[in-house]
């Protein structure tokens, strides 16, 4: 992983994971070096991601989520050509390894749901490539530090999370950093 993300990462305890205009303007002012973009069509993601960049923030577009990009490599060559995104965050194998091609950060999202998904996320992890796995939803600490325990990757856990005692459970349990869209836990 790219060592100035992982201190950013390691000094940003809550990453700030916004879904809207109102987050946006929101976590300019929060403490959090890392910003998670997950909104925006392929008319707005440069401004967002200038407004995030402005602020000296990392930025990370959820490409998946991001209207009018197909779900191919190629939109991640986009995102680099056109925007100053520091890296994506996607739940597709191959557009992270293009990322990684194109030296873009690059953040693995599993949705942990059953026995199943824990059984196949080395193997998800491994055919990725990605600097970083984020694990939704994040309020599984038993499930969490069984999985910082296996992944050769840091960890970090994201969705459903609103309290404080979330937070220090998640981290206790060895993740890297907590993301969420809920605005006052930015604000710890």
């Amino acid at each position: 992983m790219h060592k100035a993300f992982r201190e950013a990462l390691e000094d940003s305890p809550v990453i700030a994971a916004i879904k809207d205009d109102s987050g946006l303007a929101r976590c300019l002012e929060a403490d959090s070096r890392v910003v998670f973009i997950l909104y925006g069509d392929i008319c707005t993601i440069a401004d967002i991601v200038e407004k995030v960049k402005g602020a000296g923030k990392i930025a990370l577009v959820h490409i998946d989520l991001i209207g009018g990009l197909a779900s191919k490599e190629i939109a991640v060559d986009f995102i680099k050509k056109y925007t100053r995104a520091d890296g994506i965050i996607s739940t597709k194998p191959a557009m992270l390894r293009r990322a990684g091609e194109l030296e873009l950060f690059a953040v693995l999202r599993l949705f942990i749901i059953d026995s199943m998904a824990l059984e196949n996320l080395q193997k998800q992890v491994r055919a990725a490539r990605a600097d970083v796995i984020e694990v939704l939803p994040a309020l599984m600490p038993k499930v969490i530090r069984k999985i910082c325990g296996l992944s050769q990757r840091p960890v970090i856990a994201g969705g459903l999370v609103s309290e404080k005692e979330d937070v220090m459970a998640l981290l206790k349990a060895g993740v890297i950093s907590v993301s969420s869209t809920d605005q006052n836990i930015w604000f710890l």
